[in-house]
């Protein structure tokens, strides 16, 4: 759905993106790397708007920063 823009499930090709978020307490969706909600790496969602079906998918670039962290 990330690159093709098409949901696996069902084939539709109305996706929609919602960006990760890094809200107080820890809310938002997101993976806490430091001490501060500003350190979150953030988890955009991809929803297809045929199906319901969604994935979540990090950057990239956030990747070294996770392995970094959990490893």
């Amino acid at each position: 759905m990330r690159y093709q823009g098409v949901c696996p499930k069902c084939n539709g090709t109305d996706i929609l993106r919602i960006e990760g978020q890094s809200r107080a307490y820890g809310a938002g969706n997101n993976i806490p790397v430091g001490l501060s909600i500003f350190s979150a790496v953030l988890v955009p969602r991809y929803v297809c708007m045929s199906c319901g079906y969604s994935e979540e998918w990090i950057d990239p670039s956030d990747l070294p920063t996770l392995e970094k962290k959990y490893r």
